[in-house]
């Protein structure tokens, strides 16, 4: 993803602006992948119930 943002923009303003990025991509990536939706899970985020996802297998 750090790609596509830096064909968009060219790049970041700041390391602060980057590090929020990852952070909310890597959000919405982990809700993807366990079929959960987008736009509940970062309301539910914004409300405070950040949803964390089950470990298997450890």
């Amino acid at each position: 993803m750090i790609k596509v943002k830096e064909k968009i923009s060219g790049c970041f303003a700041s390391l602060k602006g980057a590090q929020m990025f990852h952070r909310i991509r890597g959000f919405i990536s982990t809700v993807k992948k366990n079929n959960r939706s987008v736009f509940e899970e970062l309301r539910n985020a914004i409300r405070g119930k950040v949803y964390l996802p089950e470990i298997i297998g450890c």
